[in-house]
C-alpha cells in the first residue's frame, strides 16, 4: 500500500517501513513496518511520516505522563497495572496500556514485600518513567504519587485512612493494612 499525503487512515494501517520513514506522531514501529495509531490524514515531511487527528488529539502516553490505573497482579519484585487514564485529561487514551511498576520504583528506601505498599484491585497514581513498544514503566516516587483507593482484602469494602502513616482502616471489619498512600487518597 502507498500512502500520500492527506489519505485518511485507520489504526493499523501500514504506512511505509522503517527504511523508508522515520516514525512521527500518530504512529508507531511494528518490527519495521510504521503503522497509524489513530485515525486522521497522513503527513509526509522530511522523510518523516505523521497522522494528524480528525478529531484533535488523541491521548497516548508519554514519559512524564501522570496516570491513574489499577494493580492487576503482583509478581515477585514487579506489580502489573492496568492503565486507565491520564490525570487532568478528559479523553479516553487512544489505546489499551499495561504498566508495571518494579518494588524499586514504589518509594525512596527499603521496601520487603511489595503486597506492604499495594495490593491487587487498588487503584493507584503513578508516574510514566519509560515507554517501549506497549509496554510502560512506571514509578510512585513523588509523594503525589501512591494508592488513592483501596478495598479491604477481607471483606471488600473502601478502606479509610488511619492516623498511622501508610496505614488504611475499614469501617466494617476494622482490619488495618500497609499501602504507600497518595497525598490525593479519596477516602
Amino acid at each position: 500500500m502507498k500512502v500520500e499525503n492527506g489519505d485518511l487512515v485507520m489504526p493499523g494501517d501500514i504506512l511505509g517501513i522503517i527504511e523508508q520513514f522515520l516514525p512521527g506522531t500518530g504512529t508507531y514501529n511494528d518490527e519495521g513496518d510504521i503503522k497509524s495509531n489513530i485515525i486522521g490524514n497522513v503527513s509526509i515531511k522530511d522523510k518523516k511520516i505523521s497522522v494528524i487527528a480528525k478529531d484533535g488529539e488523541p491521548a497516548l502516553l508519554k514519559v512524564g505522563d501522570r496516570i491513574y490505573a489499577q494493580v492487576s497482579d503482583l509478581r515477585g519484585q514487579r506489580a502489573l497495572i492496568n492503565i486507565d487514564t491520564l490525570k487532568d485529561n478528559d479523553r479516553q487514551l487512544a489505546l489499551p496500556y499495561l504498566g508495571a511498576i518494579h518494588i524499586s520504583q514504589i518509594k525512596k528506601g527499603y521496601l520487603e514485600k511489595l503486597s506492604d505498599a499495594i495490593r491487587i484491585g487498588d487503584i493507584v497514581e503513578a508516574d510514566v518513567s519509560k515507554i517501549t513498544g506497549d509496554s510502560v514503566d512506571l514509578n510512585m516516587m513523588d509523594e503525589e504519587c501512591g494508592v488513592v483507593k483501596a478495598m479491604c482484602t477481607r471483606c471488600r469494602s473502601y478502606m479509610k485512612t488511619s492516623p498511622k502513616t501508610n496505614e488504611l482502616e475499614c469501617s466494617v471489619c476494622n482490619k488495618k493494612e500497609k499501602r504507600e498512600i497518595s497525598t490525593n487518597y479519596v477516602n
